[in-house]
């Protein structure tokens, strides 16, 4: 395997973290080593045509969108694009509404017709002041008051982390912005986008290169003690390179349930619906909204929110930042080790995040 290797980097983890930094190392002449304990490249951006010839997300949706014209145009390196924007419903006794909240919901809804300024003034009516703002109950109810809080914030928040809304930090629930015009897109980046050939073949570009060489199905915890490298950087989760030793960071998994309809050529309105009340599962997924494939028929996936699972979601609460903390404490002594990505930084970052962390720690590396 050649982990002996003095000059060699050792990358763990062929995700968005992982990915970036070799190929940014490779470019600046270092020797790269990917491992990664799936069968796959890509981590949880994984895609592939299903056994019916549709492309899927293995593991949930993966939309990228991003206001840095930098990062947008470094992933342009090792991909087109298809333009998308990415919009959601959510479901409320079996009737549909655009989420996040514009003025459509609210006039949809309630049986109104608000002009912009009508909506502002019936949200400020409605919206119970929250000061100090510390949690994702104190968010909601702050921005549109107690009875959207609980048709589409509640429930799916109990589903989704396991928790109530008034354990969870501010920043959860501060992701999904409520509007007052009829914008109903569920990001407003600057651009937004699709890899035109999915993410399998934009992170197959990133990783082409002489300097580096991938290794899958090897899982760190197996090979560690037998690796050398001169640097090591580490993208999994924080708490199991250090062994668990202060304990387990708690995260949040999921289960996917994919499903292929067979001459159905459009099952949803839009790419992403939610469930907030109903049913098990939080949303149901259409991949061919987002790719733009034609084919006779589509694939979904239902996402089903546990506790026991692959890391997927770091929970944000004050406790676990605690925990995390400790940990960080830990990997700041380490020596010749960068920890980089959602896991390893325990932070609950987009993709573009992502990229963001690994081009500075890899831009570090090469000092």
């Amino acid at each position: 395997m050649g982990y002996k290797v003095m000059e060699l980097v050792c990358i763990i983890g062929a995700g968005f973290a992982g990915s970036v930094v070799a190929r940014e190392l490779a470019e600046a002449g270092r020797r790269v080593h990917v491992i990664d304990k799936r069968p796959h490249i890509a981590g949880n951006a994984y895609d592939e045509y299903d056994a019916h010839g549709v492309l899927i997300h293995n593991y949930g949706p993966h939309i990228f969108h991003t206001n840095s014209e930098r990062i947008f145009e470094y992933l342009s390196r090792f991909t087109a694009w298809r333009p998308y924007e990415h919009r959601v419903r959510a479901v409320l006794d079996g009737k549909t509404y655009p989420f996040p909240i514009n003025r459509d919901t609210l006039n949809q809804l309630y049986g109104l017709n608000l002009d912009e300024a009508g909506a502002a003034v019936f949200l400020e009516r409605v919206r119970e002041p929250r000061d100090p703002v510390l949690t994702s109950e104190d968010v909601v109810l702050n921005s549109v008051g107690r009875d959207l809080y609980e048709k589409f914030f509640l429930n799916y928040t109990r589903k989704q982390w396991g928790l109530e809304p008034s354990q969870l930090k501010a920043g959860v629930a501060a992701r999904i912005p409520v509007r007052t015009n009829t914008d109903d897109r569920y990001f407003t980046d600057t651009f937004q986008a699709m890899p035109k050939d999915g993410y399998t073949k934009m992170f197959e570009a990133m990783l082409d290169h002489p300097n580096i060489c991938v290794e899958l199905g090897v899982d760190f915890e197996d090979v560690r003690d037998s690796l050398r490298p001169a640097h090591l950087v580490y993208t999994g989760p924080i708490d199991a390179y250090f062994r668990y030793c202060y304990g387990r960071l708690p995260y949040r998994s999921l289960r996917f349930e994919h499903a292929h309809l067979p001459g159905v050529q459009r099952f949803q309105e839009v790419g992403t619906v939610n469930y907030p009340n109903d049913f098990g599962y939080t949303r149901i997924t259409e991949f061919k909204h987002m790719t733009g494939q034609q084919h006779s028929g589509t694939s979904i996936v239902r996402e089903y929110p546990q506790a026991e699972g692959d890391p997927y979601y770091p929970i944000p609460r004050a406790e676990n930042e605690a925990l995390f903390q400790r940990y960080e404490a830990l990997a700041a002594r380490e020596k010749n080790v960068t920890f980089v990505g959602r896991l390893a930084q325990y932070k609950y970052y987009n993709m573009d995040q992502v990229v963001g962390a690994a081009l500075a720690a890899a831009k570090q590396i090469i000092g």
